[in-house]
């Protein structure tokens, strides 16, 4: 992968202000970073808002569990779900409006040393702590294949939830980022004008996600069907994906199992 996707600008608040089924399909090939790790994304489904979309988890509008869905354009929206999942979203257009982009698969493109630990159970979310012995080694492309998975691999849970992912500094000020997720000085590494800043390309501070330009996916190669795994709505076809990149996960229509707190994708979450 081109590392100069890692050197792109951050995404303006004005990218996210808009429709979620116009902003999915631009967020493909754009880049989401926490800490060292970064995701090429590769797979999004779009969800609606209140009263237009049954599967989305603003329908039936406000609640604690989504208000900030409710809140500015650009902020993560994380849900856990089946009683052991997390899953991203990135909020869309202007405050009160309540709709959203699910995260659902993507191409680790910084750090899959620590995005493999994470998914191998070994290291905490700052990547501490030995890796877990596996059977089999989990796959580049398996990483970040999935909703969940993306989440473990980039480090996202419950204390995510309302995160602001637009960097308010200035792209000028960006440091170069490199493969092992250190930041340095100047193009390339070997020094240069711009000062050391935007501190996420390090890890530090923790908790803090942006949104990078990237490279967008080409016209031709977005593809569009129904969203996975949901039963209301679900010939709606407002899931984007790269065709023919493997890591997109595969597409899975909804099959009923017994649940409490569950929801299958942004779609059908439980009361609050």
């Amino acid at each position: 992968m081109d590392s100069g996707i890692l050197d792109s600008a951050p995404l303006p608040r004005s990218f996210f202000d808009r429709p979620s089924h116009v902003v999915a399909p631009d967020l493909l090939g754009r880049v989401l970073v926490h800490g060292p790790v970064a995701v090429r994304l590769t797979e999004v489904e779009a969800y609606g808002g209140p009263g237009e979309d049954p599967a989305a988890h603003t329908y039936r509008g406000r609640t604690a569990r989504n208000a900030v869905m409710f809140g500015p354009p650009g902020h993560l929206y994380v849900y856990f779900t089946y009683g052991m999942h997390f899953c991203a979203n990135l909020v869309c257009l202007p405050e009160d409006h309540g709709s959203a982009v699910l995260l659902r698969a993507g191409e680790v493109v910084a750090r899959a040393d620590l995005a493999r630990s994470r998914r191998s159970g070994g290291g905490d979310v700052n990547g501490d702590g030995p890796p877990a012995a596996r059977r089999k080694p989990i796959a580049d492309r398996d990483l970040a294949r999935g909703p969940a998975r993306l989440a473990v691999a980039l480090g996202l849970a419950r204390e995510h939830n309302g995160l602001d992912a637009v960097w308010e500094g200035s792209p000028a000020a960006l440091p170069h980022f490199h493969e092992t997720g250190d930041a340095t000085r100047g193009s390339g590494g070997s020094g240069g004008d711009r000062p050391e800043h935007a501190a996420w390309l390090t890890g530090l501070p923790q908790g803090t996600v942006a949104v990078l330009g990237g490279r967008p996916a080409e016209a031709d190669t977005i593809r569009s069907g129904p969203r996975t795994g949901i039963s209301t709505a679900k010939d709606t076809p407002w899931r984007f994906w790269i065709d023919g990149d493997p890591t997109v996960s595969p597409f899975r229509a909804h099959a009923p199992r017994r649940r409490s707190t569950a929801a299958t994708s942004v779609g059908e979450a439980p009361s609050s």
